[in-house]
Parts: C-alpha cells; sequence; structure tokens
C-alpha cells in the first residue's frame, strides 16, 4: 500500500497548524503551559507505549502509540518556533540531509553489499559530521538519560568496536563466574560498599553475555519480568480457589506451588 503524496502533505500540516492552534491565544491552557521539559516525561512514556504496541503485535494498538509519539514532536517543534530557534522543516530538512549523506551506496557512488559494511560506513561518516569532534573517547557520546541496562549494552558495544572485546563465549561466562564469586566474598566480609559495586560489575559481565551472544539485554529482562508476574498470578489464583491467603503460606509451600506452575508452562509451550 503506497502512501499518497498530496493526502499526507496535507494530513502533516493539518497536525502542525493544529498545535499551533492548542499553544495559541485562544487555545488550550495545558498545552500553552508546556516546555520542552515539562513535556520530558510524556516523550519517554509515549515511547515505551509504542515498544508495548510493537511487543503486542496489534496493528492498530500500534498505529495508535504511534500517533502519540508523533503529536510529542510536533509539539516540541512548535514551542521551539515561538522561540524563534527552528521549526518543524528545520527538522525534517536535517533528517532528510543525516539519512542521505548516511546511505551513499543508495544515493551516491559507494557500495555495501552487508549490514556489517552498512554500519561501519555510517560510524566513518559520523566521525566527520560536525559535532562528533566534541568526543574524545571511543565511549563518548552515552545518552545520559538511557536505561541503565541499555547504557550498558551501548558502552560495551562502543568499546567492542575499537577491539576491546573478548574473543571467545567461554571468556566472557569465566568472567560472569569471576564476577558472581567476588560477589560472594564481599557478602561474606559484609562491606555494603563492596557489595554494591560488586553486584554492579556482575550485572555488567551478564549484559556483556547477552550483548555478546547478540541479545537485547533490556528485551530478555523485560521477558523475564513479564513471565515471573504471569506465574506469580497464577499462584496467586490456585490459592484463591483453595481458599488460601499467600501471605499467611510458608515459603517451602509457595516454592512448591512456583515449581509446580513452573512445570505447567513448560508442558504447554
Amino acid at each position: 500500500m503506497r502512501v499518497k503524496k498530496d493526502t499526507s502533505i496535507s494530513l502533516f500540516y493539518d497536525m502542525v497548524e493544529l498545535m499551533e492552534r492548542l499553544r495559541g491565544k485562544d487555545g488550550c491552557p495545558w498545552d500553552k503551559e508546556q516546555n520542552h521539559v515539562t513535556l520530558k516525561p510524556y516523550l519517554v512514556e509515549e515511547t515505551y507505549e509504542v515498544i508495548d504496541a510493537i511487543d503486542s503485535g496489534i496493528p492498530d494498538k500500534l498505529k495508535e502509540e504511534l500517533a502519540d509519539l508523533f503529536l510529542q514532536i510536533i509539539f516540541h517543534c512548535q514551542i521551539a518556533r515561538e522561540k524563534k530557534e527552528f521549526d518543524i522543516n528545520d527538522v525534517m530538512k536535517l533528517c532528510l540531509d543525516k539519512m542521505m549523506r548516511r546511505h551513499p551506496h543508495v544515493f551516491g557512488d559507494s557500495t555495501a553489499s552487508t549490514s556489517e559494511e552498512v554500519v561501519q560506513q555510517w560510524e566513518a561518516i559520523k566521525k566527520q559530521e560536525k559535532g562528533y569532534e566534541e568526543r574524545k573517547s571511543a565511549v563518548d557520546g552515552l545518552p545520559k538519560h538511557l536505561p541503565a541496562l541499555q547504557k550498558a549494552q551501548k558502552v560495551q558495544k562502543k568499546a567492542a568496536k575499537v577491539g576491546f572485546d573478548w574473543k571467545d563465549i567461554n571468556d566472557v561466562i569465566a568472567k560472569v563466574e569471576e564476577e558472581m564469586e567476588e560477589v560472594k566474598e564481599a557478602i561474606a566480609k559484609k562491606e555494603t560498599k563492596d557489595m554494591e559495586e560488586e553486584i554492579g560489575d556482575l550485572l555488567f559481565s551478564v549484559v556483556n553475555l547477552s550483548r555478546f551472544l547478540q541479545f537485547d539485554t533490556e528485551n530478555i529482562l523485560h521477558k523475564t519480568i513479564y513471565k515471573f508476574v504471569d506465574r506469580f498470578k497464577k499462584i496467586e489464583k490456585e490459592l484463591a480457589s483453595c481458599g488460601k491467603d499467600i501471605e499467611q503460606c510458608s515459603i517451602e509451600e509457595l516454592d512448591a506451588l512456583w515449581n509446580k506452575v513452573k512445570m505447567n508452562a513448560r508442558k504447554n509451550i
């Protein structure tokens, strides 16, 4: 299905005019009060709702959440326009210029026949762009507010690109085991600061194991969380059917129920 260009342009500028009106003299009091800083939580929230919609596999849900995220972009551009900083046209032009510049194998004379070659070329082009000269280290340029798991994986990827990486999966596993032993030692010493530091090192090494195996650590942990929640709810349901209160059950009883739910889940796979 091809998008009609004239329709797209019309709808796009309808959105721009809508936001201009919402921020105008007779517009919405709430919208007029917002600025880049106050909108930050909504931008993050809408982004995660898009991710949830992708995971749901429901096209209509994804469409709705993308609309909400798109509104955030229009909102920020209108605020910048009012301050005479930039507008939506500047943002689109910047995006177009950047994408064409970073895809010379599509829009220029360069060649790249594999994804790996595309990534290498992309990184080389980025290093020549304005602003990149401020980066003094291979691990500079990490978004400050990126979730910790994603930030850990991103910094490890950056280090790996310049050759600072394990050669064999067994070395990565050995590092995880080494960090686990150091956690045990810190616990034995009852040193709070050391325990905190060693647990951090263990988490970082587990993220590295995930990255080495080409998994997205954030996604893996989300799946595990949802799996835990699902199994926990099944325990609560089973106890409720027996007229029992979960708070009155022993840990041994709960553990037995957990294993039962776990085995049933595996049988249904």
